[in-house]
């Protein structure tokens, strides 16, 4: 078994075409792992083993691999840079340590490296920082040095500088070393040249050199004092000054290169187990104990009571439900039963697996700090907790972002109806940003996710890779519904069933609530007004309704309610009537408080050409949208721009159209506003 402190569970994340997986296939190589690249553009990549992948040339599942290097294990997991597949980016960094983050250098900190840094900033993951496609036309190292420090306020710190640029670039300068290294293009970058540092370079390599000496000296007094008293500081001191800037997350090394040329990649892998830390040297995973409910800290020891993260599900053919786990202490064995902690119920390891991308091998057990994947459960849903009965701590759940987006599906057979929604249940088990609702006056199947292309990549596995015949409707906008205004309602509830009298009266207040605070109920109702399980009556029934809706059946949000008072009359007052009270009297209030129907306003960033910034504008414009702001680089304008969802089916053809295929575009949700023009 491997130590604790030789292993390494990193990201790779960046925005799309920035090189992720391009690098992946390369560190692959390098440490041994295949004995040739695939490339993205030849729908060869390992990494994306997907069938949609290899044909979209993008990564949709983040893929996880074990790779070995410098008698290390490294676990991998490449992310998408698609911001519709952002719960496969915020669920993979939950469960890792510490990421690389790549960024081009041409287009430098784009969009989605914005979105994903900032996901990173939240699970405090130290990181490194790679700047990739040096080769490329308009690539500007310097340049990209400056957009990290302004647009991610973080510090970055070259440790290496490139050797010309464009189709000059010919290598790198390690400024610890101070060496020249060049890479070998007859075997495929495997060797890597190093020679002094050429005399019209040396004046700007110390330059550098220095500025990387005085960014990492306040993490070492003893190197401070080397560098002020002109003395020479040995390597070994500059990398664990290095290491302890970048595990304080206040230093961000930066490496450089070019994937598709195998120029770069060894040295970011040095870099992983230079300064990237072992799970022991993370803070202690925090949980919460089910039966003394106090907060407690898991420390990371193989010795320790076993408790592990689900933090993925794959459907696989052959082997049924795959179950990614990060296992955070102790050790698990196949073969043995363990106690899903989030759903109370035992499940069984049949096999354990160490995966390298869609193939895997067999192990016996894993320890705290790896991640692994389990054949067996049957329960488990992502954000699921693993452990045992007598140390029942459960990890902090995973949240996601709400589906603005749906689609209508039917089966084209209605004998395939069964089979339809058997798929979809397991694509929902394996995606928490997916859901099914079912209509229940029409028994439509109504699909729901975060954009259009999540949702044709969906609907695209439900064809090909399950082979249901499915028919797909145009995609809809997921409206939700609110209120603008305060009331107070008095809702009297009278119903006599099967002879007995059901009776109950209750006042209830709705009032707005500031956007994106979600639905809250204060009850000010004591149990000697009303009994306890008449006021969790009248709870549940005003939360139920709360996915409902007002006047369109879309769910509200941003609505506060509190519960003021009650009549309690001990012969007629029943439970079953306060609930329908709750149900009734929030939306009977809500309809009197002004309702508002909201849309979901999205952020769309376009990368464009300067000569067709016009009619970009313009048509964002004739879409309802509001440019935030206009951004010039070198070779680039960036348009960042609030639009309605609405409005925006179709915006790829029309975007490739109008800038005659040479712009890009990314988008997010933001934030649900008043829809201006009532419904559609």
């Amino acid at each position: 078994m491997i130590e604790l402190n030789r292993i390494r569970n990193i990201g790779i994340m960046a925005h799309i075409d920035a090189g992720k997986t391009t690098t992946t296939e390369r560190i692959l190589y390098y440490t041994g792992k295949t004995y040739k690249i695939g490339e993205v553009d030849d729908g060869e990549a390992i990494m994306d083993w997907m069938e949609q992948e290899q044909e979209r040339g993008i990564t949709i599942t983040s893929a996880a691999t074990t790779c070995y290097y410098r008698d290390h294990q490294i676990n991998i997991i490449d992310t998408p840079g698609h911001v519709d597949f952002t719960a496969e980016v915020e669920r993979a960094l939950r469960v890792l340590d510490s990421a690389i983050a790549i960024f081009c250098a041409v287009g430098g900190v784009e969009p989605q490296s914005e979105t994903v840094w900032h996901q990173a900033d939240v699970y405090h993951i130290p990181r490194i920082a790679y700047i990739n496609k040096m080769d490329r036309i308009g690539a500007n190292f310097f340049q990209v040095l400056n957009e990290m420090e302004i647009k991610l306020g973080t510090h970055p710190v070259p440790v290496f500088i490139p050797i010309g640029k464009e189709s000059r670039f010919e290598g790198v300068i390690d400024l610890i070393r101070m060496k020249e290294i060049q890479w070998k293009q007859e075997d495929n970058g495997v060797t890597m040249i190093y020679s002094e540092i050429d005399p019209s370079r040396i004046h700007e390599a110390n330059e550098w050199r220095e500025k990387m000496i005085d960014a990492i000296s306040p993490y070492s007094d003893n190197l401070t004092e080397l560098f002020l008293e002109g003395k020479e500081i040995q390597e070994t001191l500059i990398k664990q000054t290095i290491r302890k800037g970048v595990l304080d997350q206040a230093i961000i090394p930066v490496f450089c290169g070019a994937s598709l040329r195998n120029m770069g990649v060894q040295p970011l892998l040095d870099g992983v187990i230079d300064y990237l830390p072992a799970p022991d040297e993370m803070p202690p995973i925090r949980g919460h104990h089910v039966k003394n409910e106090k907060e407690t800290d898991v420390p990371c020891k193989t010795n320790g009571p076993p408790l592990a993260l689900v933090f993925k599900i794959q459907s696989d053919r052959e082997a049924g439900s795959i179950t990614f786990i990060r296992l955070y202490s102790g050790t698990i064995r196949k073969g043995v039963a363990v106690y899903n902690i989030s759903k109370k119920k035992k499940e069984r390891i049949n096999r354990l697996l160490r995966l390298h991308s869609n193939k895997s091998e067999q192990i016996d057990t894993v320890s705290a700090g790896d991640i692994a994947a389990v054949i067996g459960f049957k329960l488990c849903q992502t954000g699921d907790t693993i452990g045992t009965e007598s140390f029942p701590i459960l990890l902090e759940k995973m949240h996601f972002p709400e589906p603005v987006i749906s689609v209508a599906i039917e089966p084209k057979t209605l004998s395939e109806r069964k089979k339809l929604q058997d798929v979809l249940a397991i694509l929902e088990r394996e995606d928490p940003t997916f859901l099914i609702k079912e209509n229940e006056e029409t028994g439509q199947l109504l699909i729901s996710g975060m954009g259009e292309l999540h949702l044709e990549v969906l609907v695209t596995r439900v064809i090909k890779d399950f082979k249901v015949e499915a028919r797909v409707g145009k995609p809809q906008v997921s409206y939700r519904e609110s209120i603008s205004k305060t009331v107070t309602h008095t809702e009297k509830y009278h119903k006599t069933i099967g002879g007995k009298e059901n009776s109950a009266e209750i006042i209830l207040k709705v009032y707005p609530l500031p956007r994106g605070s979600g639905n809250t109920f204060l009850c000010e109702v004591n149990k000697d007004i009303l009994p306890l399980e008449y006021i969790d009556a009248v709870k549940r029934g005003i939360t139920s309704a709360f996915s409902s809706g007002i006047m369109f059946g879309y769910q509200t949000i941003d609505i506060g309610v509190t519960f003021l008072d009650a009549r309690f009359t001990p012969a007629t007052s029943t439970l079953f009537a306060y609930e329908a009270a709750g149900s009734l009297g929030f939306d009977a209030a809500c309809r009197k408080a002004k309702p508002l129907l909201l849309e979901p306003i999205m952020t769309v960033d376009v990368m464009t050409p300067g000569e067709f910034v016009g009619d970009v504008i313009g048509n964002l414009n004739s879409r309802g949208g509001t440019i935030i702001s206009h951004e010039s680089r070198i070779t680039i304008e960036h348009i960042r721009a609030g639009v309605p969802l609405a409005k925006m089916f179709g915006y790829s053809t029309t975007l490739r159209s109008i800038t005659q295929g040479r712009a890009t575009f990314a988008m997010e949700f933001s934030h649900f506003a008043p829809k201006e023009d009532g419904m559609d």
